[in-house]
This record gives structure tokens, sequence and C-alpha cells, in this order.
């Protein structure tokens, strides 16, 4: 991927990011869901268990958590950002993003969420389109084209 001058880069705003997590949200529902149900049954529609064991935390917590950073590491981008032609980028550089970057950024979403989910909010605010996770990171969130004088181009 080629770096682009920070200046130069479209940033995502507050909408198409929110669609997105949408999209990625409910991809992660209809993988999961079965998933659950197959190994819990209908107790797993008893909505009163908060957790109803360890196969509830890794299907619900820690397998989406590693298909996201991968998909970051591999596509800058995850399904729902790909649907708006959006990739993650280190806000520095216009670069990719390393790996440390993708497993910071993903923890500083429990910074935006404990906020009272102020930190994903300060995207429609911030100049850089950056919520609290993306500080953390050092990371923005881009449109993609392929050409443009306000846009980011990238290759492969």
């Amino acid at each position: 991927m080629q770096a682009e001058p920070v200046e130069n880069l479209e940033y995502a705003g507050f909408w198409i990011r929110f669609v997105a997590s949408v999209i990625d949200s409910v991809l992660v529902l209809m993988v999961t869901a079965p998933i659950l149900f197959a190994i819990y049954g209908d107790e797993y529609l008893n909505f009163t268990a908060v957790n109803l064991g360890a196969a509830d935390l890794l299907v619900t917590r820690v397998l989406p958590a590693i298909a996201i950073v991968v998909f970051w590491i591999y596509r800058a981008a995850t399904p729902g950002k790909m649907v708006f032609a959006s990739r993650i980028v280190d806000a520095r550089t216009g670069a990719a993003l390393s790996t440390g970057q993708c497993i910071g950024r993903y923890l500083g979403y429990y910074v935006s969420i404990f906020t009272l989910g102020l930190g994903f909010l300060w995207v429609a605010i911030d100049p850089r389109k950056q919520g609290f996770h993306d500080k953390l990171a050092g990371t923005v969130v881009v449109r993609v084209a392929k050409t443009g004088e306000n846009r980011v181009t990238f290759e492969g």
C-alpha cells in the first residue's frame, strides 16, 4: 500500500462508520448465533443469563475480536467498511497499520464504550473523524478511491 500525505486523506464520517458498524454487527450475529444455539439450544434464548460459560465467552467475545483484528491486518477494513470503500490507516503517514496498532485500536474500543459511548460519538465532531480508539492507536478511517485529488489511492 502506498503512503500518502496526511493532508490528502478524505476521512470517513460518523454515519458511514455507524452503518459499517451495523453491517459488521449483523455479520457477526449471523455467524455466532447459530453456533451458540447449537451449543446451548433454547437456553441461549433465556436472556437472564449474562454469560452462559466458556463457549459463550469464546464465541461472542474472543473469536469476533480475533476476526476483526485479522481483517484490519490483512484488509485494513472490516466487511462493513469495505462496503463504503473505507480503510483504516496510520494517522501520521497514511500507511498500513502495524499489528500493534490493530490490537491497540481494538482495545481502544473498550475506552470508547466505557465512556458511555462518547468515544464513538466523538467521530461526529472531530476534524479528522477520529474516535477515542483511533486517537489511542494513531489511526484514521479514510475513503478510498481509484482516483481523486482529495482521496487516498491504494494499490493492490
